[in-house]
């Protein structure tokens, strides 16, 4: 999509229950402004809106991968933040848990695209929560893992998690903790001994399984396949 849109709302920080962790002399709690990126507007300056109500349709951002889902972006400024700037949001810490899914790499191709593939692996039901509830990929350690792995060299841990734990996948460090980001180690990702981009991350309500980043690849729905992860000293990064 060629246009890119900006929606700006007044934040009722008290309806919403949005609490400040932070020092109470800086709370900018009133006059709180939320930042919503990739929605064609289906609303006006002066709407009110409330939780649940649209704001407008998704489209697909220029800047988005092939594979990346259509999503939106949130983020929250005080009121004399520059609101158009892409950096300078406030962080962000919600009060979600994240349930972790073990995988040991092996699974059948459910969906295919041009440059992704889906498997089967690992399901909701391996980690046993509500039909509300969020999962995501584990790492060894039993930490969820977010973001490109490892095509992009930052990710992140989705799970409390320790400043400067070692963390694994498949058997093989992936990397360190540093606060909830995770730098990646150099490795790569192979399908059945052969190098793709890499695995797309995320937390998800609905229906899970492994995302396989594969531009221009061979493999068709009933495939089984297995991924391994082996130390590299060229590994694919695209950012």
């Amino acid at each position: 999509h060629d246009d890119e849109y900006l929606i700006l709302v007044d934040v009722d920080a008290d309806a919403t229950g949005l609490d400040w962790l932070g020092d109470p002399d800086d709370d900018p709690r009133d006059g709180l402004v939320a930042r919503i990126l990739h929605v064609d507007p289906g609303v006006d300056a002066g709407d009110e809106v409330a939780v649940g109500d649209s704001l407008g349709r998704l489209v697909r951002s220029g800047f988005f991968a092939p594979w990346v889902s259509n999503h939106v972006h949130v983020g929250f400024r005080a009121a004399d933040a520059n609101h158009h700037r892409a950096r300078g949001s406030l962080p962000v810490s919600p009060d979600v848990t994240v349930s972790p899914l073990d995988w040991d790499g092996t699974g059948t191709v459910v969906e295919t695209a041009e440059t992704f593939v889906v498997l089967d692996a690992p399901t909701r039901a391996d980690a046993a929560v509500g039909p509300d509830g969020f999962v995501g990929l584990a790492s060894d350690e039993g930490v969820v893992l977010d973001g490109g792995l490892a095509h992009y060299g930052f990710g992140g841990a989705l799970s409390p998690v320790e400043d400067g734990r070692s963390l694994s996948l498949l058997g093989e460090r992936v990397g360190r903790a540093a606060g909830r980001d995770v730098p990646w180690a150099d490795f790569d990702v192979l399908v059945d001994g052969v190098q793709i981009t890499g695995l797309s991350l995320f937390a998800s309500r609905v229906d899970f399984g492994s995302k396989l980043v594969c531009p221009g690849h061979g493999f068709a729905t009933g495939d089984e396949v297995s991924v391994e992860i082996r130390p590299s000293a060229d590994p694919i990064r695209l950012d």
